[in-house]
């Protein structure tokens, strides 16, 4: 029901998701060292500390990193709770990506502050996209991919689902994504989708991978959940909340402002059970300091 109690028909409800002024604005994770973290980001991916607080009364510490401001990009939310310096990433989350005019000297940035190159960079089996993969002091798993200049250098986060055109439908649907393109790897048995709000060179992607035969995966406690904007998050609960009921997951916090800052929120899971939080769109903006 939207704010005004007035009934909005289900196939306007699903055209204005579509249309509704959306972009993925942040993804939330816990590490167990903020400062080592920051120093990876900063000094190994090239990633500039946008912002950092420290919320006593509540036991953590919020750090915000990317690679240029909040108000136009995508950026990453790292979470630390006093006294946890260990998480587990379980089997379900992938990977962030990011996108590099100079991969090799991408690579020999993180080697040099002593980081994990997990895949020294060449073409993907098949193509001609060169990659590579490093991973940070938590063991989260970064996709450097070689590509020209691009508005998003953080550019992908890559999610393992059990149903993929269920997941497909579902963001499709609850979140107003177009699916840009659908690649089967036979030989690795797995079939990736790439959902979002643009082209894959011009804004960042959910990476949605069903590998063949598995239908669950474990959360485990670090990754926590993806951001994305909206004019309304009333109406967009709505969206949610019709389209949960044919494809599944649920509504996990009703529309509403969050108490003491006041801005507008709701959260759900997906099928799979991967939470994402619409945030207003003006809310959102006000939340962040001004520019001096």
């Amino acid at each position: 029901m939207a704010e005004g109690g007035a009934s909005v028909p289900a196939e306007h409800l699903l055209e204005w998701a579509k249309t509704d002024k959306r972009r993925l604005l942040h993804a939330v994770y816990r590490v167990g060292d903020l400062d080592k973290t920051i120093k990876f980001y900063t000094e190994g991916l090239g990633m500039k500390l946008l912002r950092k607080r420290d919320i006593p009364d509540e036991k953590y510490s919020n750090a915000f990193l990317g690679f240029g401001p909040e108000t136009s990009q995508f950026v990453v939310e790292l979470t630390y709770n006093y006294g946890v310096d260990k998480y587990d990433i379980g089997t379900g989350f992938g990977h962030f990506a990011i996108a590099t005019e100079d991969i090799n000297k991408l690579v020999e940035n993180v080697r040099a502050i002593g980081g994990n190159v997990t895949r020294e960079p060449g073409p993907v089996k098949g193509g001609s996209t060169v990659i590579a993969f490093v991973k940070d002091p938590d063991g989260y798993t970064f996709e450097l991919i070689q590509r020209g200049p691009t508005p998003e250098p953080l550019c992908q986060v890559m999610l393992r689902v059990g149903d993929l055109d269920r997941a497909i439908s579902f963001y499709e649907k609850a979140l107003g994504m177009k699916l840009l393109r659908k690649k089967d790897v036979p030989d690795y048995k797995y079939t990736i989708a790439m959902v979002g709000y643009a082209d894959e060179d011009k804004t960042t992607v959910l990476e949605l991978t069903y590998n063949y035969g598995v239908t669950e995966y474990t959360k485990g406690n670090a990754y926590a959940q993806i951001a994305v904007s909206t004019d309304d998050v009333y109406k967009s609960a709505e969206v949610v909340n019709l389209v949960t009921q044919e494809l599944g997951g649920k509504i996990t916090r009703q529309p509403g402002p969050i108490p003491g800052i006041n801005t507008k929120i709701t959260a759900f899971l997906d099928p799979d059970g991967w939470k994402t939080v619409l945030v207003d769109n003006e809310d959102f903006l006000k939340e962040l300091p001004k520019e001096e």
